[in-house]
């Protein structure tokens, strides 16, 4: 006689053979039978204060592990809260799986409480939408809700669960968790082609996507720039491929603008590698404007072309086994001399240092905080970005030399990420600390989750750029428009509200008390807010061509 159990069971049982570490989520009555079983079988859960949040940290914690994070939700508004952070997850390639209750199926198209259909709702912004309909299958749906979300290219699946489906009997077995099908390289005819397209090329020039940050892609693209270096641009959530002692080889980040010195060298290309590219992080058009490049595409999956984007090699396949196929048809030659990386670096580098003098009484300037900041922690230090003018400062001259160790969101630009991403980071790195910064536009979009902060002991110093206004949307309209519109809103006491949480709260009053501020901040343990009030006289130059030579 098979063994009967409930639907929640089954779906508990199928988390911990996907070895989920924790779930995040806010429970209510068509769901609380799974939340239940959350406790009967000894899975963290993470009660968090916004359904969105829930999904911003499962999302970080797919972005960080590579495995996809979790969250559960209830019906109806639970599940529609999901929606941004799964829009933003799917488009930026973070792992998650989403789990919301449901009526019961009785009740499905009927106009009773919370009734919905999550399922279509969803469908536009996940890689996989579907309601179970029988208890018996929610181990066939959830593991391959798993394993829609983990294949290349990542990204968040949902799954809806009526309340009969998880109270009903079930009498099947949960399935064992699968090996992660591994790709080949691309062919290897292919691979020979692109070796001799970079070592032909004048000006060869690498950029670094938002899929090259995965630990095997990273140790495998070293290992060829080691043998042979190459000039390397970033996108934004490409920060970290180059290690230290090849810094001399990175022209900085592009993205948004067509303004930086990376966007100068990559117009002079003649030989364009891509690794784990996607348009998404920045659309060719600004960066490929005179489609003279060779452009090899070396991805998971095949190029969307357009216009700006037509690869004339695209290397398909496993992105670490193809790159290690690539070395080995590489000379080694570590003294190659690029002229107009010298030219590029120098002025990225110089860009940077580029600090006006701290005076009494003056705002502390954007550049002046990333010094200090860089200074002050390790290269093991995660820093997450919310969106606002300072994620284009951190994202154009904030360093960083590992892989995951500088998130953005850049596809979607979701704001209040920052926050919630920490938190998951803490929870990755224990012993680390985190670094987390938001506009104060953006602060109040998750800082709900301090409270969450507080309760998990999250070690987290939260810095927040303090102006008044929506500025990243402000400078903007000032160039095209010569004023500004909806952009202004009034103050909040940043220090007051972290104490009421229960956190410790600094203020910075001008440039001068930066960095012993800065430095009691990451000293203290536990979650920290510290308000800076910021100096964005300089955001307009953000956005015009800075180079004349970027609109050649």
């Amino acid at each position: 006689m098979k063994n009967i159990e409930t639907g929640a069971s089954l779906v508990v049982k199928t988390l911990k053979e996907q070895n989920v570490k924790q779930v995040f989520g806010i429970p209510g009555a068509k769901i609380d039978p799974v939340f239940d079983e959350l406790v009967e079988q000894n899975i963290p859960l993470i009660v968090c204060r916004h359904e969105q949040n829930a999904a911003f940290m499962a999302a970080a914690i797919g972005r960080l592990t590579g495995k996809p994070g979790v969250c559960m939700v209830t019906s109806g508004p639970g599940a529609t809260n999901l929606t941004t952070g799964l829009a933003t997850a799917t488009t930026e390639g973070d792992p998650i799986v989403a789990i919301a209750g449901a009526v019961k199926r009785s009740d499905s198209f009927k106009r009773t409480h919370q009734s919905l259909d999550a399922v279509s709702i969803m469908k536009p912004v996940t890689k996989m939408s579907l309601e179970v309909t029988d208890s018996n299958a929610i181990p066939e749906v959830l593991t391959n809700a798993f394993r829609i979300a983990e294949q290349p290219r990542k990204g968040a699946t949902f799954i809806s669960l009526p309340n009969d489906v998880v109270t009903g009997d079930a009498t099947t077995n949960v399935i064992k968790a699968t090996t992660n099908i591994q790709s080949g390289s691309a062919p290897k005819e292919y691979i020979k082609l692109a070796a001799e397209l970079l070592l032909n090329a004048k000006n060869p020039v690498i950029i670094a996507g938002e899929s090259s940050n995965a630990d095997d892609v990273v140790a495998a693209a070293r290992a060829l720039f080691y043998k042979r270096p190459f000039p390397v641009v970033g996108t934004f959530q490409g920060a970290g491929l180059l290690p230290r002692d090849l810094e001399e080889y990175h022209v900085g980040r592009i993205g948004l603008f067509r303004n930086q010195p990376g966007d100068i060298l990559l117009s002079k290309a003649d030989v364009i590698l891509a690794i784990g590219y996607d348009p998404v992080e920045y659309d060719p058009h600004f960066w490929n404007t005179s489609k003279d490049a060779t452009i090899i595409h070396l991805d998971y999956n095949q190029a969307d072309i357009d216009n700006f984007y037509q690869p004339q090699l695209e290397l398909i396949g496993d992105i670490s086994a193809t790159l290690n196929e690539l070395k080995d048809l590489i000379p080694e030659k570590k003294d190659v001399v690029y002229p107009l990386l010298d030219k590029y670096h120098a002025q990225f580098i110089e860009d940077k240092q580029k600090i006006p003098t701290v005076k009494e009484g003056e705002k502390v300037h954007p550049l002046q905080f990333i010094k200090l900041l860089r200074d002050n922690i390790g290269d093991n230090v995660t820093v997450t970005c919310d969106i606002g003018s300072h994620y284009i400062w951190m994202a154009r001259y904030f360093q960083v030399f590992e892989p995951k160790r500088l998130l953005f969101s850049n596809g979607q630009q979701t704001l209040g990420v920052a926050l919630p991403w920490a938190i998951a980071a803490s929870l990755v790195h224990p012993n680390e600390k985190v670094v987390s910064i938001s506009g104060d536009g953006g602060f109040l979009f998750s800082a709900m989750e301090l409270e969450t902060a507080v309760r998990l002991k999250s070690n987290i110093t939260h810095f927040v750029w303090t102006d008044g206004t929506y500025d990243m949307v402000a400078f903007q309209e000032e160039m095209k428009y010569g004023r500004t519109s909806g952009i202004e809103f009034g103050p909040i006491d940043v220090v007051k509200y972290a104490e009421s949480f229960g956190a410790k709260g600094f203020r910075v009053n001008d440039a001068t008390d930066m960095e012993d501020i800065l430095k009691k901040a990451l000293a203290t343990e536990g979650p920290v807010i510290v308000d800076i009030p910021i100096d964005y006289r300089d955001n307009i130059k953000l956005g015009k061509a800075l180079h004349a030579e970027a609109l050649v």
